[in-house]
């Protein structure tokens, strides 16, 4: 099929670094740190004693993600076709995909993907990979990959996540989302789709950045 895509404001881009603390945007209103630096900062331990005692793991899981992102992008900029492209697609990553393609295929009148977004006014910065209609709403779009399914106490990060993203692109633009879904395909074979509104996280995510904040001691 072949994706719409709709004329959205351009928005700058921005430069990315990484160090121990996490990942910072250079932004034109400043250095923000990242969504998921700030929105994970509470498991950041965890998952670095993780990597460090899994790294072949955590190596995988890392490619797994950023291949499967990079298939969906192609897929829904119309530059993917299953029938001639899929002999060049590692087999892992083309079954993902395929579990989560009738999602996918739900997904029309594509504002943005793997747009910059920051505000200074939420006081974060990232990529959000995709603003469109899903079944007819517009909506926050994530995708993610994973080794089995998932609890919704399992990702809570994630919904605030795609909250501060519809944050940021209604300060950025004046256009609210009421909105987001979360597309999970899954190596155990399941597929799933958590959606929410962003007024039901945005209290958490306010909590979650003055959390993050104190972490650093900037309210000592």
């Amino acid at each position: 099929m072949k994706f719409r895509h709709v004329a959205s404001p351009l928005l700058e881009e921005i430069s990315a670094t990484t160090d121990e603390g996490g990942r910072y945007y250079s932004t034109p209103t400043g250095k923000l740190p990242s969504v998921t630096t700030v929105t994970g900062h509470k498991k950041a331990k965890f998952f670095a004693k993780w990597r460090a005692e899994n790294p072949k793991e955590a190596k995988r899981v890392t490619s797994r993600g950023n291949t499967f992102h990079s298939l969906i992008e192609d897929y829904l900029n119309n530059e993917f076709d299953l029938d001639r492209d899929k002999g060049n697609i590692r087999p892992d990553i083309l079954e993902l995909f395929l579990q989560l393609q009738p999602e996918l295929d739900k997904i029309d009148n594509i504002l943005a993907l793997e747009v910059p977004l920051w505000s200074e006014t939420v006081g974060l910065a990232g990529r959000v990979d995709c603003i469109a209609e899903h079944d007819g709403e517009l909506s926050i779009i994530d995708f993610k990959g994973a080794t089995r399914k998932k609890r919704t106490s399992d990702i809570e990060n994630y919904f605030l996540q795609a909250t501060a993203y519809a944050l940021m692109w209604q300060d950025r633009t004046g256009k609210e989302i009421k909105k987001f879904k979360i597309l999970i395909s899954c190596e155990d074979g399941t597929t799933q789709v958590f959606e929410g509104a962003p007024i039901q996280y945005t209290k958490k995510l306010y909590d979650t950045i003055q959390e993050y904040k104190e972490s650093l001691g900037l309210f000592a």
